[in-house]
């Protein structure tokens, strides 16, 4: 039996795009690209993009990599080698490979163009390009149904903003039927939603082009010597000045909280304080919606142990998020998030901060608003987050105050 959608879904191929730098999340992106970032103790960045891909049926997927994605592409090969070549399903990393010149993947849209014969190939109708490095919770097959129930070129997915903070963004201005009228990098005065004047439609880096027309227009930009290597600051321009049928489909959050979630953790401090959403107790993104599963690689760690011995070496942890194989064994934990295989041992404290996989926290450690990526192990007695001048002698210090210690950091 054939599941609703199932036609639109056979024609449309799913790209995303996953070689972004990150530069901001530096040391965090130092040896992984920013979609390969680890996230909510045992994910990764793109798996959320890769799990609405999954509850939306969508399973034919090019990954486009390129910036250190040797993480990027082991990650996926592990965790995501679920789909059925025979049943017309995939999942394959394209790397940059010359085929229309000899550049790198210069932006969104020239990523794209370098491998539309992957669109040719198989005949597919429409092509959903998606960004890896965003955490929300969307059903494609919603957006896929209102494409074509409007007939459009493209449709591109928007969600509200206050007026006064869209500025930040990319902005889509609309006509009443929500037509796209014009689109604008950053502006200063964005242009507001017809039906609710004090909110704007920010670009959420999600489109659906036709892929005929899709071919065609960035054919044609090149014809004519005119820019096209990224959507928002080029194509997208072009097809409302050339009059071409684009529509904004306004985002319906499947994370069914009183308002939508979508945020580019572009940052330390953002990826810090969507992270620690995470342990509230009502949080904004839930994890636990079995209605909407997040895949990850799922290590084959023993369960979570905690250890209390005599006197005041009591394994503890509190309001925290503590993955599998890790042990706390006579130590505090406090508002925090620990990856697998971590080893917090006694007397130590940990408090407001994210520890990576196989990190180990000495005796008598105590660690304060830090990140600490993969494979470290902290000697005992160190101190870190509780000096800011110290701190930034060894360690990146964000605006905030967040200590990053970089993955396999040797202490001396």
């Amino acid at each position: 039996m054939r599941y609703p959608g199932s036609s639109l879904l056979r024609d449309t191929l799913t790209m995303i795009l996953a070689g972004g730098q990150g530069q901001r999340l530096d040391p965090l992106t130092k040896y992984r690209t920013k979609p390969s970032v680890p996230f909510g103790g045992k994910y990764r960045i793109i798996d959320f993009a890769l799990s609405n891909c999954l509850n939306s049926g969508m399973r034919k997927i090019y990954v486009l990599t390129q910036y250190k994605s040797d993480s990027l592409t082991r990650h996926l090969f592990e965790a995501w080698s679920i789909f059925n070549p025979a049943l017309g399903e995939f999942i394959y990393t394209v790397p940059p490979q010359f085929k229309t010149s000899n550049n790198w993947y210069l932006g969104t849209a020239n990523a794209i163009h370098q491998n539309m014969n992957l669109t040719h190939d198989s005949e597919f109708k429409r092509v959903l390009i998606l960004s890896g490095d965003h955490i929300y919770k969307m059903d494609y097959l919603k957006m896929l149904t209102y494409h074509t129930d409007k007939k459009a070129d493209l449709t591109i997915a928007s969600i509200e903003y206050p007026q006064v903070q869209a500025s930040r963004f990319g902005v889509i201005g609309v006509d009443e039927e929500y037509k796209v009228k014009m689109f604008i990098e950053k502006p200063k005065d964005p242009p507001s939603i017809p039906d609710k004047p004090d909110f704007s439609f920010v670009n959420m880096g999600i489109y659906i082009f036709e892929a005929q027309i899709l071919a065609e227009v960035l054919e044609e930009m090149e014809s004519k010597k005119i820019e096209n290597t990224d959507f928002g600051k080029h194509v997208i321009p072009y097809m409302i000045k050339n009059g071409y049928s684009i529509y904004s489909y306004k985002f319906v959050d499947e994370n069914d909280k009183e308002e939508p979630y979508w945020v580019d953790v572009g940052t330390i401090d953002s990826y810090y304080a969507a992270s620690m959403d995470l342990i509230n107790v009502n949080p904004i993104f839930n994890l636990y919606d079995t209605h909407w599963p997040l895949r990850t690689m799922q290590y084959q760690y023993p369960p979570v142990k905690t250890l209390s011995h005599e006197g005041e070496r009591v394994g503890r942890a509190y309001n925290s998020l503590v993955t599998d194989g890790t042990i706390i064994s006579g130590g505090l934990v406090e508002r925090s998030i620990l990856g697998p295989n971590v080893r917090v041992n006694s007397y130590s404290y940990i408090t407001d901060s994210i520890i990576m996989n196989n990190v180990n926290i000495g005796r008598y450690a105590h660690i304060r608003r830090t990140i600490i990526d993969k494979n470290v192990i902290i000697p005992p007695g160190t101190e870190i987050g509780f000096d800011v001048e110290q701190d930034k002698k060894r360690f990146k210090v964000s605006e905030t105050g967040i200590v990053v210690i970089p993955k396999n950091y040797k202490f001396e």
